[in-house]
């Protein structure tokens, strides 16, 4: 299997795109305006509410609602924690050695959160839920640090080895390699892509864990009240550091700066595999130049086709997602119904399999497949289901299908659901239905130019349309875009988006840098 990984980065968002064999498998989008309340982000918050009925407290860690902090959830080693902050913030001016700090005994299992928290306390805790719909964040005071190859767990002295490494000779010497080389009072999550790793590269990490922890702690003590002290790395770095392996063949990026970055990353994770990561700098979107626009308009809607007229509607409300499959006007196997409703059935569980990885679905998920009175066609059917979700990083659990032939999905969720609009509005008329004359359409264009050109003096643009409405302007030997040249100047140029709309249009600067004609008038005026 290839993986690709496609990056297009816009002024206000990142979105990632993974395909693996060119089929989109996983969409991301990360706001570069603010990144606040991300999985992983530790922060200095302040206890603003004890819930003893749920043995629960919220706590402002900046957002407009207070985040949910659970008893379990303070973890083993609150107390030392606890104490670990009070000497670092008892003298500023020097990080407190860890090592030297004494444990206070573990958390009582049983007890209850007023036992342990005031209202107006700082402590520290981390995000392991996003803010989803109405909620705030989910935190938990144990707290962690993630590398590729480790995960840094401070107050613990345990050395724990991922399930998934099955050789027990490479177990035991991991675990004896770590417990060597890791400082005193912090416990180690050796984690599945450590396996077969030397000791330098190893060493390497635990030594930039260690430090990043140290940063932690001098932002802690530099803050004054609720702040974010320990920022996880961005998304799309996230995102390579969990699933880069040697499959990957390549891995694209539409600017410099977010280049270099990926490059050096993947410079020192592998550096056989530096120049896989290349720099797009076609006037094409990047996402168009990889067909990976049409896949997101199909994929994302509330009925997805898959397999010879066969389709999916997928609903979600509050609590769980629902799916139903559906055979359409797929014509009927020789062998019946119940040959014909297993195909659809086992082709539908490859496509919900992608789904829920693509549109990052979690909670409960409710899947109706089609009737089957044969009990080894439901347990093929379950099979090819776990098969589907195999490689799904998010914990998952999925149950067999019931006597109505419909399966239990949970799988993990700790971000809001990737939802992508696939309707268009008319940009026009705005769902009025009634526009001006479509022939006018490029007139209305050449006003626009006009007033690029003229009135805010750029010269150099690009105007992004529909490919229908730029083969129409780039038509004939003398096109409309020769006229404009000509009239204009030579330093635009029309280009082709699959994203827009039939009479929307864009312009960008040639930095790709969008302009926004209502505020740059404004600025004239």
């Amino acid at each position: 299997m290839n993986s690709e990984l496609v990056i297009e980065v816009a002024k206000t968002e990142v979105t990632t795109a993974l395909a693996e064999d060119h089929k989109l498998v996983e969409l991301h989008r990360e706001g570069r305006l603010s990144n606040a309340f991300a999985v992983g982000d530790i922060y200095l918050g302040r206890v603003k509410k004890i819930m003893p009925g749920l043995n629960a407290a919220f706590v402002d860690v900046g957002y407009s609602k207070d985040a949910f902090l659970h008893y379990l959830d303070l973890g083993p080693d609150f107390h030392t924690l606890q104490g670990y902050l009070k000497a670092a913030f008892s003298d500023r001016r020097r990080i407190p050695a860890i090592a030297k700090k004494q444990s206070t005994g573990e958390l009582d299992k049983n007890g209850t959160i007023a036992d342990v928290l005031k209202s107006g306390q700082e402590i520290l805790v981390q995000i392991t839920k996003e803010p989803i719909s109405t909620k705030g964040p989910r935190l938990t005071s144990e707290l962690s640090i993630a590398g590729r190859f480790l995960v840094l767990i401070p107050f613990s002295d345990k050395v724990s080895v991922s399930q998934k490494i099955k050789s027990h000779e490479e177990k035991n010497r991991l675990k004896q390699l770590i417990q060597s080389i890791k400082p005193k009072g912090f416990g180690v999550i050796i984690r599945t892509v450590a396996e077969n790793k030397g000791a330098a590269e190893l060493d390497n990490e635990l030594n930039v864990l260690v430090e990043r922890w140290e940063n932690t702690i001098r932002k802690t003590q530099a803050s004054k009240g609720v702040a974010l002290v320990g920022e996880e790395i961005g998304r799309t770095v996230g995102i390579i550091r969990d699933i880069f392996n040697e499959n990957f063949q390549s891995v694209t990026v539409n600017d410099r700066d977010f280049y270099n970055e990926i490059k050096n990353y993947i410079g020192l994770i592998s550096p056989e595999k530096k120049n896989i990561v290349k720099l797009y700098e076609g006037d094409t979107p990047i996402f168009d130049h990889f067909a990976l626009t049409k896949q997101i308009k199909s994929s994302f809607g509330k009925i997805v086709p898959f397999k010879n007229g066969a389709y999916l509607i997928i609903e979600q409300t509050e609590a769980m997602h629902v799916i139903d499959v559906n055979s359409g006007n797929r014509s009927k196997n020789a062998n019946g119904q119940e040959e014909n409703a297993l195909n659809v059935n086992l082709a539908a569980a490859e496509e919900i399999g992608r789904q829920l990885r693509l549109r990052d679905m979690g909670g409960i998920i409710s899947i109706d497949f089609i009737d089957m009175a044969k009990s080894e066609n439901k347990k093929a059917v379950y099979d090819k289901m776990r098969e589907a979700m195999a490689d799904d990083r998010a914990k998952h659990n999925v149950l067999p299908l019931s006597k109505f032939c419909v399966m239990q999905i949970t799988r993990q969720r700790v971000r809001q659901v990737t939802y992508v609009d696939t309707e268009e509005t008319c940009p026009t008329c705005y769902g009025k239905g009634k526009i001006r004359p479509s022939i006018l359409f490029t007139d209305q264009l050449e006003s626009k130019i006009d007033l690029i050109v003229n009135k805010l003096k750029i010269k150099n643009f690009r105007l992004h349309v529909h490919p229908f409405v730029a083969a129409y302007i780039k038509q004939g030997l003398v096109s409309q875009e020769l006229k404009w040249k000509f009239k204009y100047g030579f330093g635009s140029k029309v280009i082709a988006s699959q994203k827009l709309g039939f009479l929307q249009y864009k312009f960008y600067t040639s930095k790709n840098e969008e302009i926004d004609l209502k505020e740059e008038m404004e600025r004239l005026q």
